[in-house]
């Protein structure tokens, strides 16, 4: 089979800033639909969702489930740090399998299986039996986020890749707003069970429609990176950049743990929101849920416009990418610092709005940052390494550390010390900047293997 991603020989150093006579363009003579990346787009991004919904729901019913099973804040922080971890162990593998055996047909077993998982938590009886089904919800999600921003960016433009990558994952958290408030409201009216069944059911149906619409083929046929210079086709469609480069280039490790740490914060903001507004403002269980879900939502919409800004304002200098991620995070910083050492009111409101909308902003640079210094035959496995750098040093991490705390010094004064870690994701940003020149010459070394 065809590899729809491993013939795009100089899209990453087009995107960086260098030779644009290089730069793909789409060939006309493929009958190239101009809506069909659009639709892949869609679809992809209406799993997105379901799989944060899934995956988020857990958050709206925690004061539910804390009563009904009396269970400690360390115990709730696993049922959602399970998922994380095991997206943090499993995306490379499965990324690395899925850019082999296809990744249309890898999304919708990943999508399948992540759905009938949600509908065993419906059904789970203790604590034991709700940890055994989050883990497999953390097996069918382990890889989709890496896959499909793969499968994504392959049919697009690099020139669109930051503003993609920080939409697609923003994706994640609009999953989240809606897994949160929905959740809440069906928990209220219909009981905790109800809210998992329900996002069970919404998967199952997406992946339906995924199925029906996206292939291989059709991938194949749109795909931006077969475009490339005729000269260098022949010999890059045979070409696999050693998997080895992964993490031999020093400004893609960077970017890894930059993007990892600043989703600890981030991570934070999405589990623990919906019990902050329970505990500390007085709120019924589905009102503390919406109010969750307006900071999760900020959240999502700052990862998406600060993807935007960022293309932006890094055309014709790639390396602005590194300063604007550093910018980010240092908002986002003294905004939840701040946020969360005032009293509860409009004033505290605000700050955590500002806070939150920066606290994923770096996303989508960072994301656009490994495409663009990542040889095209590994992409998707570059944004599985990531994704695991995601999981594991942030949404796996944060939460589980702040329910750690939290049953020792409390929610609010571990949640006041959580924004200090983007210290930590801003060295690595600084450090990428000043490794930016040596990625882009491992990168070259690459391309001139494949050519």
């Amino acid at each position: 089979m065809r590899k729809p991603m491993t013939t795009q020989i100089n899209a990453a150093v087009t995107d960086a800033g260098t030779t644009p006579s290089l730069s793909p363009t789409p060939a006309p003579s493929r009958n190239r639909s101009r809506y069909y990346p659009w639709l892949v787009f869609a679809l992809a991004f209406g799993l997105l969702l379901s799989d944060y919904m899934s995956r988020q729901v857990l958050s709206s019913v925690f004061p539910l489930l804390k009563q009904d099973w009396a269970l400690a804040d360390s115990q709730l922080a696993s049922l959602t740090s399970i998922v994380a971890l095991m997206v943090g162990l499993l995306t490379f593998p499965l990324s690395l399998i899925a850019d082999r055996w296809g990744r249309v047909r890898s999304l919708v077993i990943m999508a399948v299986l992540w759905s009938v998982a949600t509908l065993l938590c419906a059904v789970a009886q203790n604590y034991e039996q709700m940890l055994g089904a989050r883990f497999l919800v953390g097996v069918g999600e382990a890889a989709y986020g890496s896959v499909g921003i793969a499968l994504v960016l392959s049919v697009f433009a690099p020139r669109l890749h930051a503003t993609l990558s920080g939409a697609f994952m923003a994706g994640g958290s609009f999953g989240s707003v809606l897994g949160v408030a929905l959740g809440g409201i069906i928990a209220v009216n219909l009981g905790w069970r109800w809210s998992f069944a329900a996002m069970a059911v919404l998967g199952l149906l997406l992946v339906a429609a995924f199925r029906a619409l996206v292939t291989e083929d059709k991938i194949a046929r749109h795909a931006v990176d077969e475009s490339a210079a005729p000269a260098a086709e022949s010999a890059g469609k045979k070409f696999r950049a050693p998997v080895s480069s992964l993490f031999t280039n020093p400004a893609v490790v960077c970017a890894y743990i930059g993007g990892g740490l600043q989703m600890f914060t981030a991570a934070i903001l999405l589990a623990w929101t919906p019990s902050f507004f329970f505990r500390y403002y007085g709120l019924p269980t589905d009102r503390a849920a919406m109010a969750a879900a307006g900071i999760v939502l900020l959240v999502g919409a700052g990862m998406v416009v600060c993807g935007f800004i960022t293309d932006r304002l890094s055309r014709g200098d790639a390396t602005r990418k590194w300063l604007i991620a550093i910018g980010f995070c240092s908002i986002s910083l003294i905004s939840l610092i701040v946020g969360f050492s005032l009293g509860t009111g409009p004033v505290q409101l605000i700050a955590l709005g500002i806070g939150a909308f920066f606290a994923a902003g770096s996303s989508g640079p960072t994301a656009a940052m490994v495409a663009n210094l990542t040889h095209s035959s590994i992409r998707a496995s570059a944004m599985g390494t990531l994704t695991v750098a995601n999981n594991l040093l942030g949404l796996a991490l944060g939460p589980f550390i702040v329910g750690l705390l939290a049953d020792h010094i409390g929610l609010l004064a571990a949640l006041k010390l959580s924004p200090l870690v983007y210290i930590g994701a801003i060295a690595a940003l600084v450090i990428g900047r000043r490794l930016h020149p040596v990625g882009m010459r491992k990168l070259a070394q690459l391309n001139g293997a494949s050519a």
